[in-house]
């Protein structure tokens, strides 16, 4: 087999995975959490593979140390946008079931949905704005490390979903390291959601707020996320972003 032929039968299974997934429940949870965790999409050996893509620079076009710009503490790299496959892949196999959330949280909001069908087109817009940076990252947790609460905005052009994938296993690989997403709710307290990142599986997650519904309709509830404090082990991810950087 080719490795073409290994690249284009690997996209055909990830398709089929994502397609696979009960898209109407994980709407539905998005609506009522913000968040929601899909079936397993890829299989532990595809996991080792991203996460080995970490120890290549040439793959990457810049790594943050969060320490240093107060994030947190732990490295992240920004992939080039010359994505290897499954990244590349997982993504354009997702962006079409979150636009239909996308565009339907527009509606109800009252705002425009600039998102057209396709991402490539979508990206288009984001390089013509001016973000034409790479956001796709790897990222890697040791004992002691975690994220602070944040959002991954760079510009004007945002798609409000956006995805992280488990790499390790929590309680095999490291202990700790919930991922955490705290909602600043109407004329209320905030509200904290703290999930365990399986492996293989993703974490859909709204970008920076979502509908809540009011006494007057629909509001939006400004969300931010981060990861709790990893205890031991290492913990990786893959986050897939659907716009680009400045």
């Amino acid at each position: 087999m080719t490795a073409t032929t290994r690249m284009t039968a690997t996209a055909r299974t990830l398709d089929a995975a994502v397609d696979a997934a009960d898209w109407t429940a994980l709407a539905a949870e998005l609506d009522a959490h913000g968040c929601a965790l899909t079936p397993q999409l890829l299989d532990p050996a595809e996991c080792r593979r991203i996460a080995g893509l970490y120890d290549d620079p040439a793959l990457f076009r810049s790594t943050v140390d969060m320490a240093r710009h107060r994030f947190g503490s732990g490295k992240y790299r920004y992939f080039t946008h010359e994505l290897p496959s499954p990244v590349a892949e997982l993504r354009a196999a997702l962006y079409p079931h979150l636009l239909a959330v996308a565009r339907d949280w527009a509606d109800r909001l009252g705002r425009p949905a600039p998102w057209p069908d396709t991402l490539e087109e979508w990206l288009d817009q984001c390089h013509a704005a001016g973000q034409t940076k790479s956001a796709q990252i790897l990222l890697r947790y040791e004992e002691g490390d975690w994220n602070a609460l944040h959002r991954d905005l760079f510009g004007d052009m945002v798609f409000p979903l956006q995805v992280v994938i488990g790499l390790d296993e929590q309680g095999a690989d490291y202990t700790g390291g919930e991922f955490l997403l705290v909602e600043q709710r109407p004329r209320a307290q905030s509200r904290g959601t703290s999930t365990v990142l399986r492996q293989g599986h993703g974490l859909i997650f709204t970008t920076r707020d979502r509908p809540v519904r009011s006494a007057r309709g629909w509001s939006a509830g400004p969300v931010r996320h981060g990861v709790s404090t990893v205890r031991s082990g290492l913990r990786r991810s893959l986050g897939l972003v659907f716009h680009d950087a400045a």
